[in-house]
């Protein structure tokens, strides 16, 4: 009997200001769930980093097939101007499915209306296999937590050389106030940002407007002077 593969997508870096966004497709034999489990495979925001990167390896090793899809903030700035980042996601988790042809996939479903989003999937899919959608599917099976784990890591590393290269930023999450004080840090001493922020992003428009603010009001503190 030939053993069902089983595969499990997650992503990372959906909501950020800063760097790429990371979508994994981890598959792995059936045989090997219940393995996959017991190391400890599960939701990546539940676990350390160190736990995290301590986690990729073995899981990689365990793993039939891995696809790793990572999106530039460049690029999803010009996507956006012609879709939404939902669409986006759907689009590569299809091309991930459809590369690895597995038996069942899972996904940890992006939006709220589960059904929907199943049938968005299913939409582009150019083969047969199980499909289950799922809210928090990273942390109800272990092999969608394994998606979870490595795409976080790889986005991680992504980050920290944009660190090396740039300076430290934090997450790069527009919550992180690091994060918001280098942009506006940035944009002073510069007249764009770099390629690694999103700049479709809306926090972009409110940091680039209170820069515009700050200019006319000390042009006006100026004018009035005279």
């Amino acid at each position: 009997m030939t053993e069902l593969k089983i595969l499990g997508i997650d992503e990372a870096g959906k909501g950020p200001v800063c760097g790429p966004l990371v979508i994994c497709g981890y598959m792995i034999d059936e045989k090997n769930l219940e393995k996959l489990q017991k190391e400890g495979a599960k939701d990546s925001k539940m676990l350390t980093d160190e736990k995290r990167r301590k986690l990729k390896p073995v899981l990689e090793k365990m793993a039939r097939d891995i696809a790793l899809l990572s999106v530039s903030a460049k690029e999803i700035d010009s996507l956006r101007s012609i879709s939404n980042l939902n669409k986006i996601e759907i689009e590569r988790m299809q091309q991930i499915i459809n590369l690895l042809s597995p038996d069942k996939a899972i996904i940890d479903a992006i939006e709220a209306n589960t059904s929907k989003f199943h049938k968005k999937i299913e939409s582009g899919l150019k083969i047969d296999c199980e499909l289950i959608t799922e809210n928090f599917a990273d942390k109800n099976y272990p092999v969608v937590g394994a998606a979870s784990i490595i795409a976080k890591v790889h986005r991680d590393s992504a980050i920290e050389k944009l660190h090396e290269k740039f300076g430290y930023f934090g997450t790069g999450y527009c919550s992180d106030e690091r994060t918001i004080n280098f942009l506006k840090n940035w944009i002073k001493k510069n007249k764009e940002f770099p390629d690694f922020v999103r700049k479709s992003w809306i926090t972009i428009a409110e940091i680039k407007a209170e820069k515009e603010q700050k200019k006319m009001g000390e042009y006006l503190g100026y004018k009035s002077k005279i």
